[in-house]
């Protein structure tokens, strides 16, 4: 994007709200670059459901509901969100119905044309002007030489099993591993369960957001060290050594150097077909609402990804520095947590699993992954356990206090929160902070033999936090 390091000097909140925080939206693209490959059905079609959703409207839930409530300020402060989610000046409530027409109209100029309506077209001059008028930068030549990167999956071995899952820019996946590795460092099948087995995730969390603020963009810095880092086993035993069971540390134990990342939002789905090909996509606006923008004369709302980005302004005392491999430059991906992975084991499909949630996105997935795969939970139980979440600056636990939209209590019991305490963790209750989805394919010979080919029972699991269901076709 046409930018500079200093574009947010004066005004570090336009880095997250408005039209500056912008980056380029790569989704479009992206989506016909994988159709082109695997593809069955006509482009067009794909669009119909969506558009539909967007021209007929949809029941407002419970849970957009609460976030239209918390960022009631922003919905009221920009024109085009107030006429989709306030449209007669008062916020939609649960079960009215919320639609987005010129949206709709985007969306079929997009199915009709392709891709270039966007990046080279009508729908890309409409965004440009809106987003130009709002105090954006964005350009018709940003849009036009904005391509889709392909590149191999990273590959995990560990534990029997094989994970795929998104390379850098994203952290998530070499998070997982790294993580993944120190509690193989235990030598000891049992070292991930009960009480102990938290104490020990909470403090491999930590060391594990330390080091990943040294990632970045590969195609701007050079981070091959700091991947192979991560990916290795004889440096998660160095961390696992540092590991008491005893007690916990103040922040600066974990070898921290930069300010860690704080990104947001994202949206999350798991899709497995009857041939058994697998998706696990997670996609985002970043913040609830982006950038708190929406382009009237398109429906699309403006994502705020330039603040994923880390800035050499935003220096202050009490502090770590900003990451100098997450500065901005032009065509430049900012880091990121998603962590979409597939796991198989001895080439089949057995897992797809993927969370939205920001920054908490990577230990909700740490969790699923091993509250099924290691400890043996049933996958709905593997989801709606309680779960804790730590971003090592500030020196916090948070744990889950809620009450799902089914109804259901999740909450971490009072005798491990008492566990955590006298080994000098602070703790703080929350909400929920990241919504899993995960879909786990038996492997059982004997479920194999007595079903078509060799396909076993698909159980699929979308995270009651956010009233989620799993749904089949």
């Amino acid at each position: 994007m046409s930018t500079k390091q200093n574009m947010y000097q004066n005004n570090p909140k336009a880095k997250s709200s408005g039209a500056l925080a912008m980056g380029v939206p790569g989704e479009i693209a992206g989506l016909h670059a994988a159709w082109l490959k695997y593809g069955r059905l006509p482009w067009k079609t794909l669009f119909e459901p969506a558009i539909k959703l967007s021209k007929d409207g949809f029941l407002v839930s419970p849970t957009l509901e609460d976030y239209l409530a918390d960022d009631s300020d922003k919905i009221f402060n920009d024109p085009g969100l107030k006429s989709i989610y306030a449209p007669n000046g008062v916020l939609l409530k649960e079960g009215e119905l919320c639609s987005n027409v010129e949206l709709g109209r985007t969306l079929e100029a997009v199915a009709e044309q392709g891709p270039q309506a966007f990046y080279n077209g009508t729908i890309g001059k409409k965004l440009v002007k809106d987003v130009r008028e709002g105090g954006g930068i964005l350009t018709m030549e940003d849009l036009r030489k904005y391509k889709v990167k392909i590149t191999d999956a990273v590959t995990l071995n560990m534990m029997g099993y094989t994970i795929y899952g998104m390379p850098p820019p994203s952290s998530g996946t070499l998070g997982l591993a790294l993580v993944l590795n120190i509690f193989n460092s235990y030598r000891d099948p049992e070292a991930a369960k009960g009480d102990l087995g938290l104490h020990r995730l909470i403090e491999a969390l930590k060391h594990m957001y330390a080091v990943r603020m040294n990632l970045g963009d590969p195609d701007f810095v050079d981070i091959s060290y700091t991947e192979s880092e991560m990916l290795s086993p004889s440096f998660a035993q160095k961390i696992q050594r540092r590991i008491f069971d005893n007690t916990t540390f103040p922040s600066e134990y974990y070898l921290n150097r930069w300010s860690p990342l704080r990104d947001h939002g994202t949206s999350h789905f798991c899709i497995v077909d009857s041939d058994r090909n697998a998706v696990s996509m997670t996609t985002t606006v970043n913040s609830h609402f982006g950038a708190g923008v929406l382009s009237t004369s398109t429906g699309i709302v403006l994502n705020n990804e330039m603040d994923d980005f880390s800035i050499p302004t935003d220096i202050s005392p009490d502090k770590l520095p900003p990451a100098p491999t997450n500065f901005i430059e032009p065509k430049k991906r900012p880091l990121s947590s998603m962590t979409p992975i597939i796991i198989t084991k001895d080439d089949h499909l057995i897992g797809v699993i993927g969370a939205s949630g920001g920054i908490n996105i990577i230990p909700a997935v740490i969790q699923v992954f091993m509250n099924h795969f290691i400890l043996g939970m049933e996958p709905l139980d593997a989801v709606q356990s309680p779960r804790i979440y730590h971003k090592l600056i500030p020196n916090v636990v948070r744990y889950e206090n809620l009450t799902a939209n089914d109804g259901d209590h999740i909450e971490l019991l009072k005798s491990s929160r008492i566990f955590l305490q006298e080994r000098g963790h602070q703790l703080s209750e929350s909400g929920a902070l990241a919504i899993t989805q995960l879909i786990v394919q038996t492997t059982k010979s004997e479920d194999i033999k007595n079903l078509h080919k060799k396909n076993g029972i698909l159980t699929g699991v979308s995270d009651p936090r956010k009233g989620g269901r799993p749904a089949a076709v």
